[in-house]
């Protein structure tokens, strides 16, 4: 991740869980909050509810790569929290990446771009 870096510690995701705002769909829960950097920092969490260790790992990837591809387009200074669901654990790519923009756009964390149609 180029603008990134990962949340890793527990009190920092306790931090997003309690203070920031929350959007859910079918595959996804993502919690935002703003912490006051340059950069973003994205948490991925997902229970054993939703798998083993192998498909729990393969959602951790979808998420991280999807964000990664679309990193560019996403504001900075934001805590990001992606937990699965029950039901990402059957998700592939494209549902993950739709869900993972869907919520973003909820979230209004994706830069607008106006093009100038004369030039």
């Amino acid at each position: 991740m180029l603008f990134s870096e990962s949340l890793k510690k527990n009190s920092d995701f306790r931090n997003v869980y309690e203070n920031g705002r929350s959007f859910a769909d079918k595959y996804l829960v993502m919690y935002v909050w703003k912490n006051n950097m340059n950069v973003n920092r994205l948490g991925i969490s997902a229970s054993k509810k939703v798998g083993n260790s192998v498909v729990r790992h393969k959602f951790a990837r979808l998420v991280r790569e999807s964000y990664r591809l679309h990193e560019n387009i996403f504001n900075s200074g934001l805590d990001i929290v992606v937990v699965a669901r029950k039901s990402a654990a059957s998700a592939g790519y494209a549902e993950i990446e739709r869900a993972l923009l869907h919520l973003s756009k909820l979230h209004h964390m994706i830069k607008i771009y106006f093009y100038d149609e004369d030039n």
